[in-house]
């Protein structure tokens, strides 16, 4: 199967009211404007989208809402994050009839799969809709972790096209190009890893911190794969403390206050995550206003 993903796909975020009720306009609102900013794709409903804090009936509404929102200009990606393989199967197949472009696939939540386990279920998943497929290996979070030899053993599924590679060892890019050749589409999806993974091949970049700094991204990104490395690495090393909050457990509330801000969104997430305070919140201020005050002139 034939898909042209590259560049910078935000893993958006999910906007919500005052009494954490889903705000669809300010979501799309936002999405809107990283695409004036000239992101390449967008992933909805991922990990920094709050997927599994979001009702069935929610995450299909932001699906359609994006989808019409968008209208074409950029592929449309759902995050597929479940508890069983079953679940996992019906919200793919919503996620098709809602007109998304692809899957971002996880392995199932709550439970850690063995390999075999694993496996099965992203094959599960590919053989239930025709959708191109991102795989999403993320063990530091998820506590799964899908090896090259396995992304070896995946390759004859021909709709599962892409890797999103989150392990935090960017050797793996490396060691899964040595296993499989072009055989997947390679994304970093480690903020403060990006700049390494491009050397390494990565051919795109799902990025959390894009959502507060759309145009720095988008700016470090085309420097990157110019290969204007000293360019991109004052902008990196600019960049990195902010990029740092995307590898947090509090990633979601970190970047949602990063969009605070620089007043592209509000901070409000919905519990069991909280606002950040005291020390904490003092600390994680202290890095965005900091990057704001040196903030440096980019292109857009």
């Amino acid at each position: 199967m034939e898909v042209n993903w590259h560049g910078v796909y935000p893993a958006a975020t999910t906007q919500f009211h005052s009494d954490q009720s889903l705000n669809l306009d300010a979501t799309i609102s936002h999405v809107e404007m990283m695409m004036a900013a000239g992101i390449h794709g967008l992933v909805m409903c991922g990990s920094v989208g709050e997927n599994m804090s979001l009702e069935p009936d929610e995450k299909r509404a932001v699906l359609k809402a994006s989808v019409k929102a968008v209208n074409g200009r950029i592929p449309v990606l759902t995050g597929v994050a479940e508890c069983t393989t079953r679940q996992a199967i019906r919200f793919a197949q919503e996620a098709e009839q809602a007109g998304v472009d692809g899957l971002m696939v996880l392995p199932a939540m709550i439970y850690k799969a063995d390999p075999r386990e694993s496996m099965a279920h992203f094959r599960a998943i590919a053989r239930a809709t025709p959708l191109p497929i991102m795989i999403y290996n993320n063990p530091p979070a998820y506590y799964v972790d899908i090896t090259p030899e396995q992304f070896v053993e995946l390759a004859d599924e021909p709709t599962v096209v892409a890797i999103k590679e989150s392990s935090d060892n960017v050797r793996r890019i490396t060691d899964i190009v040595n296993a499989c050749g072009d055989r997947y589409i390679l994304f970093c999806g480690v903020d403060d890893l990006i700049l390494e993974a491009v050397m390494l091949g990565a051919r795109g970049w799902i990025s959390g911190l894009v959502n507060a700094f759309p145009h720095e991204n988008r700016a470090l990104w085309d420097l990157a794969i110019a290969g204007k490395f000293q360019e991109a690495l004052d902008l990196y090393r600019w960049y990195t403390p902010l990029l740092h909050l995307d590898t947090h457990i509090k990633l979601v509330q970190y970047i949602k206050l990063c969009m605070a801000e620089v007043g592209l969104g509000t901070e409000l997430t919905r519990a069991p995550r909280l606002p950040l305070e005291g020390v904490e919140r003092d600390r994680i201020l202290g890095i965005i206003r900091q990057a704001i005050a040196t903030r440096p002139v980019v292109h857009a």
